[in-house]
């Protein structure tokens, strides 16, 4: 396996490309993402191991520039910052995994392991389309009439689960659940508020209206004229 290290901090850089080597991967480091795009355009590699926290160009932006010009090579995000939210959003901006800071070199070896095995042995979740709007899980890209839709994590976790189960209804209990997790003490208005956003991206500058409330229910998408 051959992976490149995206990581600015030399000390961090070294220990990571010295681990990787010792269990028989070959590493090769950049310290930006402008060197990591160069190297990536010049060399092959089966995956990339991503510092969220880059000088200029950040991790996130790196990989999502990745995703829009359709490069799929397998990425593993490490940051510092491991909260659910910047969890999602790492793999809302084509991640395939997330590990938290402090880790184990043997947890970041078994996960790219496990990362490249699942990439090539399945061809990746296939293209949805309800209506105009067209979803593509693996480069965690939403667009309607061929223009991007940019939603924040939450909308972006709301908006998957919907496409998930498109035409059925979606209970917002089910909602609340697998965005803001099963322990989680949820204000039902930051939910609204949620909701409220995620339809102005989707639905205000179309006739078609595809997500839809079903009061005391939940939300169900489908293509409603002048709904």
């Amino acid at each position: 396996m051959h992976v490149l290290i995206v990581e600015d901090q030399a000390r961090t850089a070294r220990e990571l490309r010295s681990g990787l080597e010792a269990s028989g991967i070959e590493a090769r480091v950049a310290t930006s993402g402008e060197e990591a795009l160069h190297l990536l355009g010049s060399d092959r590699f089966d995956a990339m191991v991503v510092d969220v926290m880059l000088p200029g160009m950040s991790g996130i932006s790196l990989v999502r520039q990745l995703r829009d010009r359709g490069r799929a090579i397998p990425a593993l995000f490490l940051s510092a910052k491991g909260s659910l939210e910047d969890r999602i959003q790492g793999l809302e901006a084509g991640g395939d995994d997330y590990l938290a800071k402090p880790y184990s070199i043997l947890e970041v070896v078994a996960r790219l392991r496990s990362t490249t095995r699942r990439f090539q042995e399945s061809p990746g979740p296939k293209v949805q389309q309800v209506a105009d709007l067209v979803w593509d899980p693996q480069l965690r890209r939403i667009t309607r009439s061929g223009a991007r839709i940019d939603l924040t994590p939450k909308e972006y976790a709301i908006m998957t689960l919907l496409l998930e189960h498109a035409g059925e209804v979606v209970a917002r209990s089910q909602m609340v659940q697998e965005v803001w997790g099963i322990d989680c003490s949820v204000d039902p208005n930051a939910v609204d508020v949620q909701i409220l956003r995620l339809r102005r991206k989707v639905d205000d500058a179309h006739a078609v209206k595809l997500i839809h409330t079903l009061r005391g229910v939940g939300l169900v998408l489908e293509p409603r004229e002048n709904a």
